[in-house]
């Protein structure tokens, strides 16, 4: 993927997040007040407008026509990593690490975060809008949130580390949203080997494609469609994995398999109510470094 694509491609993500804020307290599945803040010109103006249901559902309807279940997958994915991570702070991960962050809000809009480091990896492009935005925003930057910038043309993350000084020897959670699909498997066995350097009772949580999207995307509603409209604006996805092998995969990198979900099965647990075809390829899973 384009590095000045990533924060386009952040700002979708935004800006689902921005409209499930603004669904009643009673039916939302989070809030996200500091979403809009990413979104830039017509996307601002229809997330700011969408408090008004018949604009609400209007963005929606568009967005399902043009992308089915981007947005529900989207947004039962958000819940479900935030409960996810929640688990791993009650079992007494000491820090937070989140790559290709883009512009995730976890550190900001959960409380339960707000007195565990958190640090944030992603692309100096992205990084430096974000940092930029949230100091307007805020005022000033989060004590507890680290935003560290990495070109991974001129920098690997071990590299990073180094410069950083990053602690491995503290039980961690690493979230990886939303990136694996736009790698090679040379950059996917190098980030495992990166987050295996950490101590016992570390996590994983990140999400994949099923590898039969790239095969066979026929094989899915609506992914053939999704498929040509990557290739157009050039952020084709390279890299699945088969669900089936994905377990023997991580024991190679001491972590072990605790759930392993696509969208369909944490739609019907998030949004039963909000029934939608579309994006069934997406999958989100979650280890245990043994």
């Amino acid at each position: 993927m384009k590095a000045d694509k990533a924060s386009q491609t952040a700002q979708y993500m935004a800006l689902f997040r921005a409209l499930e804020t603004t669904q009643p307290a009673n039916k939302r599945l989070f809030k996200d007040p500091y979403a809009v803040s990413f979104l830039d010109g017509k996307l601002n103006w229809v997330a700011r407008l969408s408090f008004l249901s018949f604009v609400r559902n209007y963005v929606q309807n568009t967005i399902h026509n043009k992308i089915p279940g981007a947005l529900t997958s989207g947004i039962a994915r958000t819940r479900y990593i935030d409960d996810l991570l929640q688990q791993t702070v009650q079992h007494n991960i000491q820090q937070v690490i989140i790559l290709g962050a883009g512009f995730d809000t976890r550190a900001l809009r959960l409380d339960y975060l707000s007195t565990i480091p958190v640090i944030e990896i992603d692309h100096p492009n992205t990084a430096r809008k974000k940092t930029t935005i949230l100091k307007k925003t805020l005022g000033q930057l989060p004590n507890h949130i680290h935003y560290w910038q990495l070109d991974f043309n001129k920098e690997s993350l071990q590299e990073l580390a180094v410069r950083e000084k990053l602690d491995f020897s503290i039980p961690t959670t690493i979230i990886w949203e939303g990136v694996t699909n736009y790698l090679d498997a040379q950059a996917i066995n190098n980030t495992f080997a990166f987050a295996s350097q950490f101590a016992t009772n570390s996590y994983i949580i990140f999400t994949y494609v099923h590898q039969q999207v790239l095969d066979a995307p026929e094989s899915f509603f609506g992914a053939e469609k999704l498929l040509q409209d990557l290739d157009a604006i050039e952020e084709r996805w390279t890299f699945g994995f088969d669900p089936e092998q994905l377990s023997a995969y991580l024991q190679q990198y001491n972590f072990v398999l605790l759930e392993d979900s696509g969208a369909s099965n944490y739609r019907d647990k998030y949004l039963p109510n909000r029934p939608e075809k579309g994006y069934e390829f997406y999958r989100v899973a979650f280890a245990y470094k043994s």
